[in-house]
């Protein structure tokens, strides 16, 4: 189940982050985009999301993303 609800988060998390900096990604990028930004989230607000629970994973994940776009279209895609 854990496996399933990163990929479901991460979808979600790609999608909201890649809307939020208006990059036009393919939905594998998107989701793996949100994947990763999940795990940097998660890792990162470890603390917010025991005290809020799933909704704190969310933000995480979208915080996550922002961070992992920026960098991306920063260092990688020049």
């Amino acid at each position: 189940m854990g496996i399933i609800w990163l990929v479901i988060i991460g979808a979600a998390a790609g999608f909201l982050a890649t809307r939020l900096m208006r990059v036009e990604a393919d939905i594998i990028t998107t989701v793996v985009i949100g994947m990763a930004g999940a795990l940097i989230g998660g890792f990162v607000l470890r603390f917010l999301l025991s005290m809020m629970g799933a909704f704190a994973g969310l933000v995480g994940a979208v915080l996550g993303s922002l961070l992992l776009i920026w960098l991306w279209q920063t260092y990688v895609k020049k």
